[in-house]
């Protein structure tokens, strides 16, 4: 598990930052805390990556869903008149992508999943499908129109 941890810990990083986690540290951390518990059930002589990968997904999905609770929780008290937004907030606003980064973020999670899985990973469709739980057809059909709605964000920022 060391060296798996030292050969793959910056990779899960990567990929979660490129999925849009604002904590691509400590999804990677708890991608290998998830790994190391399930060690019993997890098939010795099977490479680890792609459940690693998987559980990053997984884990950087959850972390939008909260965000998007927190966001309309925030929105909820600035309208109530609350004067100091929460750190969470703060955190939010800070946000600063590059336009690639920006645009991707803007896609839909499994479109942008595809992706970054297919692109930054270099994953095939069925490496693809496996982490993300879906048939080869869906990964072709998330990376087909994901990509024209990046194409498309991006020429309209330019």
């Amino acid at each position: 598990m060391v060296e798996l941890f030292r050969t793959r810990y910056l990779d899960m990083v990567r990929l979660a930052g490129l999925l849009g986690a604002d904590d691509p540290e400590d999804i990677a951390q708890e991608a290998f805390a998830r790994l190391l518990k399930a060690g019993s059930r997890a098939r010795p002589d099977t490479d680890p990556a792609p459940y690693l990968r998987a559980i990053v997904c997984n884990l950087t999905r959850n972390r939008h869903r909260h965000l998007r609770v927190v966001r309309a929780n925030v929105a909820r008290l600035l309208a109530a008149g609350v004067d100091e937004p929460s750190t969470e907030h703060a955190a939010i606003l800070r946000e600063d992508h590059a336009e690639v980064i920006a645009a991707l973020a803007e896609l839909p999670v499994r479109r942008r999943e595809a992706i970054v899985l297919r692109y930054w990973l270099d994953l095939s469709e069925r490496e693809i499908a496996q982490t993300m739980g879906v048939s080869p057809g869906t990964v072709k059909s998330h990376v087909s129109r994901g990509l024209a709605a990046l194409v498309k964000a991006l020429e309209a920022k330019a």
